[in-house]
């Protein structure tokens, strides 16, 4: 096998991440047997080699479709023909409570956080794309999400890496056929049934034609833009919440606040006083920020985890259940 010109991309992708580490660290490398996660899977494997670097391969078999194990074992035979030598099935059962795609996700991290642990690796590398980034951004956007969401995937994240998040699918696609690699074609990757197949298959295409092409690398690139202002003003809002007491919030230091930074430090109040994280919804912020900024009496915001919001003596009082009077 001989890497040309859009593996030759992809390895440099790989290879400024694999710098970050050190001989005799250990990774894994997560990989459906796509050819996003397959080309990266490839390039990792010779870029890791010259760098001292020990490499494990972990498919995750979900079990949501009929012969997903036979799929598995393809993909730890392409570890093999790469020289990936250590792999492994990891087979999840999705508690299926939130939709199928939310649901297999938090099956699949849990699973690699889990491999990770057991093979004390450092890093985890997924082969989200370019591609799959502006897919994100327009998802967000028909949901009427906020910046931090509009902002996409993180191209590190903890243990996370994503390398080739400048990389198109098309790169990939190509990659593979330059080394003879033989992607798997998930078939619930064209059924329209899924919100995001739809503007794969669908969306991008039609804007690609109407406005002209680049519109997934525009996307990509304003991802980008908005993840460095959402850091941005996370910051400035956890240096603010660091001055107030927790529990008690002073209204006239919130009045001072940008609304962007004053929802921020509310969100982190609100967690801190023992809301479940994600629970909290643009709904939930809108009624405790009208305690602020609006405040004509009404009660108290009662919130998920049985957290409840009082206005009270120039403060804002964030109750757990615990300290809820009955």
């Amino acid at each position: 096998m001989t890497a040309t010109s859009a593996m030759v991309k992809i390895r440099s992708a790989v290879r400024s991440e694999l710098s970050e580490c050190s001989a005799g660290d250990t990774i894994i490398v997560a990989c459906s047997g796509g050819a996003d996660s397959l080309a990266m899977s490839f390039a990792i494997a010779r870029e890791a080699k010259k760098l001292a670097i020990q490499v494990v391969g972990i498919t995750i078999d979900h079990q949501l479709q009929e012969g997903s194990s036979a799929q598995a074992e393809k993909v730890i035979e392409q570890f093999k023909t790469m020289g990936i030598d250590t792999s492994e099935i990891v087979s999840v059962v999705v508690d299926l409570t939130d939709g199928m795609e939310a649901s297999a996700r938090r099956a699949r991290y849990a699973a690699l956080n889990s491999s990770a642990e057991k093979h004390g690796a450092k890093k985890i590398f997924l082969g989200h794309t370019r591609d799959d980034q502006a897919e994100g951004v327009l998802l967000g956007l028909a949901r009427g999400s906020g910046a931090r969401s509009l902002s996409g995937m993180a191209p590190r994240n903890g243990a996370y890496i994503r390398p080739l998040l400048n990389i198109s699918r098309a790169q990939t696609v190509a990659a593979c056929a330059e080394v003879e690699l033989t992607p798997w074609n998930d078939p619930q990757n064209n059924d329209q049934e899924f919100l995001r197949v739809k503007v794969r298959e669908v969306l991008l295409p039609a804007l690609e034609e109407g406005i002209g092409p680049g519109v997934a690398e525009a996307l990509a690139r304003s991802a980008k833009l908005l993840r460095d202002d959402a850091d941005a003003l996370d910051e400035w809002a956890e240096r603010e919440f660091a001055h107030l007491e927790n529990a008690y919030l002073d209204i006239s230091a919130l009045e001072k606040m940008p609304k962007a930074v004053r929802t921020r430090v509310l969100r982190m109040a609100v967690y801190a006083a023992g809301a479940p994280q994600g629970s909290i919804s643009a709904d939930h912020v809108s009624a405790i920020e009208a305690l602020v900024t609006n405040w004509h009496g009404q009660g108290a915001c009662d919130l998920p985890g049985g957290v409840k919001v009082w206005r009270l003596s120039g403060r804002l009082s964030l109750l757990a259940p615990s300290s809820n009077p009955t």
